[in-house]
């Protein structure tokens, strides 16, 4: 017989098969690759979905990096062509999308937990710090997430000016800043509670006050105000 025999998750036994398996038992109880084969759907000639994925999974370095990997790089797995790569990168976007959407309008940010929670997804793997603001009216209501500046955080970077002019256009009533460590430890620097210090003060002058700063790690966070630093 000539020709690819291309190996289909409805060829596997069906205690192995990805989409029976989260129909009886949930999506929580499929592993990564299992996930991932779902999105992929078929596999090579000689590997099945769930052994691509796994291989796709190892190419990364696993689950966390695999946002990292471009479309090319997953191109260049054998049996994962341009439409699967562009089908798990779709995914993941969206994965992103929805872990970093701001709540409903009527929503108010009532803790520092609910803040870094609208940051965490989108900054905590990014390998340079990323400087951010969020805007809120007089009801704490979130008005934007505003990106103001990509790299180390010092003085220049984040001058007053840079930051208060979006506030300003936007008449926002106050501001939450918030900032990455790539290293994944939010404990604040130096140059972090120097910034912040003069921030404040440069924000009491315009009339609009910043609530807090927020360091956002891997899955932790920072908070000045929670630690009485503002």
């Amino acid at each position: 017989m000539t020709g690819e025999y291309r190996l289909l998750i409805r060829d596997l036994p069906a205690e192995e098969r990805p989409r029976e398996k989260m129909r009886a038992l949930g999506a929580e109880a499929l592993s990564n690759a299992e996930l991932l084969a779902i999105l992929l759907r078929t596999g090579s000639n000689k590997e099945s979905a769930v052994q691509l994925a796994a291989k796709l999974l190892s190419r990364s370095g696993g689950l966390r990096a695999l946002p990292d990997l471009s479309l090319e790089e997953m191109e260049e797995i054998k049996g994962l062509g341009p439409a699967k790569a562009i089908q798990v990168k779709a995914a993941l976007e969206l994965g992103r999308r929805l872990a970093t959407l701001p709540p409903e309008e009527a929503e108010s940010i009532t803790s520092p937990q609910r803040a870094a929670a609208l940051f965490m997804e989108q900054l905590r793997y990014k390998k340079r710090e990323h400087f951010m603001i969020l805007l809120l009216n007089t009801k704490n209501h979130v008005i934007s997430k505003e990106e103001i500046s990509v790299g180390s955080l010092n003085a220049s970077i984040v001058h007053p000016r840079e930051i208060f002019k979006i506030p300003l256009r936007k008449s926002a009533a106050s501001v939450i800043l918030v900032h990455n460590h790539p290293s994944g430890d939010p404990s604040p620097s130096q140059e972090d509670l120097e910034v912040t210090r003069r921030l404040v003060e440069a924000g009491n002058i315009l009339g609009i006050a910043v609530r807090d700063h927020i360091v956002i790690g891997d899955g932790c966070y920072f908070s000045f105000k929670e630690k009485g630093l503002l």
